[in-house]
Formats: C-alpha cells, structure tokens, sequence
C-alpha cells in the first residue's frame, strides 16, 4: 500500500493519559504514519496531545475535532502554535463544523452558522499563525485584534477539517489543508471528492495542497463473527444516535431505508433492532471488520480511490486490548 496509514485512538477506553501515550508509542514503532483522537465530552485532549509530543519522536499528531463553538479561534490558534512547537511541527489542527447537541448541550451556546463560522475561525487561526495578530473582518468575528506574543514559526500548523456534505467538502477544497471525513463508503467518497477537487479549483490552489485521510472503523480477529458484531454496532450507533449528520450523510449514499430503520430503532430504545438493521452488505461498505486478511483487503481497497492520501484506521466500541494490538499489527503488515 503506498498510501500512508493512520491511526484514531479512543480516548474513552483509557483510564490514565500515560496508557494512551503507551498506544501512541506503540502505533510509531509500527511505522504509523500519524495519530488523532477525539474529544467530545470527555477529557480535554490537550493535555494529552502535548504529552504525546513530548514522548515521541516521528509519528504525525492530529485532533479530531476541536468545535469552533468550544473555543474561540484566539485560544484554538494558541493550541495549535504550542503543541506545533512541542511536536516540532508534527502538529496538525483539527476542525468540523459540530453538531447540535454538542454545541447547545454541552457548550450551551447556539448552534448558528456552522460552515460560516467552521470558515471564519479557519481564517482567524490561520491570520494568527502566519501574521501574528488576530485582526479581521468577517460575519461572525469583526475585532480590531491583538498581537501574539511570540514569534510565528516560518511554517505555521496545518489545518484540517472534517466535513461530509458538498458545500462543507467545497469550503474545505478552498480552505483547508486536509479533509478528514467518515463514514463513506468507496463509491461516496468518491462523489465527495468531486466536490473536494471543485473548492481546490475555486481557491486556485493544486490538489496536493490538500491531505485526503478518511476514517475508516477497523477491527481484526480470527473471530469473525464476533468482530463483525461490534462494528456492527458502532456504526449503527453513529449513524442512529450520533447527531443527524452521519445518518444523513450514509442516506444520501444509498441507504435510506437503512438509516430509516436504525434510527426508528433507536427511537424505540432498541439497540439489537438498531444494529440488525444494518446488513453484511452496508457493513462491508462502512468498515473493515473481520479476520486479518478480510481487513487488509478491505483498507488496501479503500486506500486504492484516486485522491486517498491516507487512511485513518478507526477501533470500533467494545475492543479488547488484544483485539486493538491484532488490527494494529495487521494492518502495519500494509507498510
């Protein structure tokens, strides 16, 4: 596989920051391109990402995904320039517009102008990073700005976005130096990146500008069965319960009836309905689950769409630790 091969760790299944750095170490020795992790409503990743870079030496670090509601650009940009400097530029930042229920229940602001804001604090992170003040004039942020206290570095962080439908993945062609999304199947993700290389056009800008790296939910086991069922369950979970945009987005691919019944099935309270509903065949389209070989093939295949830079190998809820080494190591045989 020539494409580079990432990995997402979930925070949520470490009880100390330390055994997180201990997957991240591990991930390196195996040549892991890059590693990002989440945060949502659990511990800041902060702390966390700047341990990472203190105890590594190689492997890429990446969020996925700071809101644009959670912080303001000002603080998301000096985030970005410490840990760029503690990583010694290894560092890329990581955005998505959010959602609803993140931005109103947990932040307890409102969810207004998602693209306009996920673009406005794009530029404001980037003016701070390359000019060194946080003046601008935009629709959502007008402020006369101020200084940053330091010396921009002569390369400042990349910044990445994770979106899904056209207009988003456009913004991110014009915008962005990356685009993570999820939860596409080869045919999709093809679609989309029509929509990826229309923004590249419109900001006059080349395609490799951009790092194409979408996440893919893998689980390896001699025990088919069993892995099958636990991706099964994550993706029906994203899809039914992880705010609208996931299912709208795996709709809009085909699978209406699909998520039509996943999500009637949570409405329900109904998780067996909910992971029953999606069949071996979606399945097969949304992740890579099953015996080492299966998962192999399924990422190489993945890895093979034109304008793939890179595949993010995502766990999936309820993996063992054991489960995690054998998709590690099964998948670093690709390398």
């Amino acid at each position: 596989m020539n494409e580079a091969l990432d990995l997402v760790v979930m925070t949520g299944d470490h009880d100390t920051h330390e055994s997180i750095v201990d997957r991240v170490r591990r991930a390196e020795a195996l040549g892991y391109s890059r590693v990002s992790m989440g945060e949502a409503t659990g511990w800041s990743i902060v702390p966390t990402l700047s341990l990472i870079a203190a105890q590594t030496d190689e492997i890429g670090i990446s969020n996925d995904v700071f809101s644009p509601y959670g912080r303001s650009p000002a603080v998301l940009a000096q985030t970005a320039l410490a840990l760029h400097d503690l990583s010694d530029g290894r560092y890329r930042l990581g955005l998505g517009p959010s959602s609803p229920a993140l931005t109103e229940q947990w932040h307890g602001t409102s969810f207004d102008r998602p693209l306009g804001r996920l673009r406005e604090t794009l530029e404001v992170i980037r003016t701070i990073c390359t000019d060194g003040t946080s003046a601008y004039e935009g629709q959502i942020f007008d402020q006369r700005g101020l200084s940053y206290d330091r010396d921009v570095p002569e390369t400042p962080p990349r910044i990445d976005l994770a979106t899904l439908g056209p207009k988003a993945t456009e913004l991110t062609g014009r915008f962005a130096d990356g685009w993570v999304p999820q939860l596409f199947s080869t045919d999709g993700l093809e679609d989309r990146l029509a929509d990826l290389e229309r923004g590249v056009e419109l900001g006059g800008r080349d395609a490799s500008d951009v790092r194409v790296s979408p996440i893919l939910r893998c689980i390896a086991s001699e025990d088919r069965e069993q892995a099958r069922s636990k991706a099964r369950s994550m993706l029906a979970f994203l899809i039914g319960a992880y705010g609208p945009y996931y299912g709208d987005s795996v709709a809009s691919q085909g699978y209406e009836d699909v998520v039509e019944a996943i999500r009637a099935a949570w409405n329900d309270g109904d998780r067996a309905g909910m992971s029953a509903a999606l069949s071996d065949e979606v399945l097969d389209e949304f992740a890579a689950a099953g015996t080492p070989e299966e998962v192999r093939s399924h990422v190489t295949r993945y890895a093979a769409v034109d304008g793939v830079d890179a595949v993010r190998a995502g766990f999936v809820g309820g993996m063992t630790d054991a489960e995690k080494d054998t998709t590690m190591t099964t998948l670093a045989d690709l390398l």
